[in-house]
């Protein structure tokens, strides 16, 4: 009898690590966290290429300015969700914007835009492929970390 009162006192005296749920559920908090990194700087960069381009599109065309500063604020504010609260649904969020971003971009090259022709079959511009994979990481990383958290809330 004393061999399992030893036992069970040295089951007892395990830290909380050594638990197999806490240790899982501390790795996915590691996890997350890094996905809420990638995602706030992928949103940052985001938000930097479109204040780049901004000056030349008052000059070509003021409502897609207006557009690429509502894409800079949206950037901005999922930014803050992500880093302070970063719920599933901020992770969505910035998904959505970075999926939006680029349908506008497709659209652009495409079939152009009113008052924006200028830029139909124009691929290869630099600051666009760098937009667009910048987009897809950010896509990426927002649907693992929504997945994640989907995993952690069970």
């Amino acid at each position: 009898m004393t061999t399992t009162a030893t036992r069970s006192t040295d089951e007892g005296m395990r830290p909380a690590a050594a638990h197999p749920d806490s240790t899982t559920a501390r790795l996915i908090d590691q996890h997350l966290l890094t996905r809420r990194i990638t995602v706030a700087l992928s949103l940052a960069v985001i938000g930097a290429i479109h204040i780049l381009d901004l000056p030349g599109k008052f000059a070509e065309t003021p409502y897609l300015a207006f557009a690429y500063i509502g894409i800079i604020i949206a950037a901005a504010v999922l930014i803050e969700r992500v880093l302070i609260v970063g719920s599933r649904i901020d992770f969505l969020a910035a998904a959505a914007l970075s999926a939006a971003v680029i349908v506008g971009f497709v659209i652009n090259r495409t079939v152009g835009m009113p008052m924006a022709m200028g830029d139909i079959g124009n691929w290869l511009e630099p600051l666009g492929l760098l937009s667009l994979a910048v987009e897809f990481f950010a896509i990426w990383q927002s649907l693992v970390a929504a997945l994640v958290y989907h995993r952690k809330a069970r």
